[in-house]
C-alpha cells in the first residue's frame, strides 16, 4: 500500500485593507467613591425637601406669605428699601414677578411702597413693622432648629460643609440648560 499525500485546501487570498486607526480610548472615569455618593443621596434629599417647601406655596390661604415672598421680605430686611428691579436682581427672580409679589406684601401689611427720597420718580419697597417682626420671628424659629441640627460639629467640618456647598451651588449656577443638552435619539442609546 502506498502512502496518499493528502493536500490541504489552499488559503484564501485576503484584499488588502486599510489599516484601521486607532482611537484614543476615553480615559476611564473613576468609580465614584461611597463618601462621593453618599454626599449625592443627601443633597437630592436637600434639594426634594426645598422643592417640596416652594410646592407648598401653591396651597397657601389669602393673608399667608410664600417661601418666595418671605425671601423678598428677608432682602429688604437685609438691604432697606428697594426699588422693585433692585429686588428682583437680588432675589433673581422676574421684575414682574417681583411686582405682583410686592402687590401681595403691601395689602398683608408686610411691605409699604413709597417714593424714593433721592429720586421721586422711583418708587421703592421698604418693610413695615408688621414685616420686620415677621422675618425676625421667622428667623429665630429657623435660628433653633439649624444649630440644633448642626450640634456637635466642629469649625473645620462646618468649614468643609460650606466649602461644599458653594461648589455645588457654582456648579448649578453653571449649569446646561435644556438647549444645551442635544436630545438623544433612539438610536443613541
Amino acid at each position: 500500500m502506498g502512502s496518499a499525500t493528502v493536500t490541504q485546501p489552499a488559503k484564501p487570498v485576503e484584499a488588502a485593507t486599510p489599516a484601521k486607526v486607532a482611537t484614543p480610548a476615553k480615559p476611564a472615569r473613576p468609580e465614584p467613591s461611597a463618601e462621593l455618593e453618599e454626599l449625592g443621596r443627601a443633597f437630592r434629599r436637600v434639594f426634594r425637601t426645598l422643592s417640596r417647601l416652594r410646592g407648598r406655596d401653591t396651597h397657601l390661604g389669602g393673608s399667608e406669605i410664600s417661601h418666595a415672598q418671605f425671601e423678598l421680605l428677608i432682602e429688604l430686611y437685609e438691604r432697606g428699601e428697594l426699588a422693585a428691579g433692585e429686588l428682583a436682581a437680588a432675589a433673581q427672580l422676574t421684575p414682574g414677578t417681583v411686582t405682583q409679589m410686592l402687590e401681595h406684601l403691601a395689602e398683608s401689611g408686610h411691605v409699604e411702597r413709597v417714593r424714593s427720597q433721592t429720586d421721586r420718580r422711583v418708587v421703592v419697597s421698604r418693610l413695615t413693622v408688621q414685616g420686620t417682626r415677621k422675618v425676625e420671628a421667622k428667623r429665630a424659629a429657623w435660628q433653633e432648629r439649624w444649630e440644633s441640627a448642626l450640634h456637635g460639629l466642629g469649625s473645620e467640618e462646618l468649614r468643609a460643609a460650606t466649602r461644599v456647598l458653594t461648589r455645588l451651588g457654582d456648579v448649578f449656577e453653571d449649569a446646561p440648560t435644556a438647549e444645551d443638552c442635544p436630545a438623544s435619539s433612539p438610536e443613541a442609546g
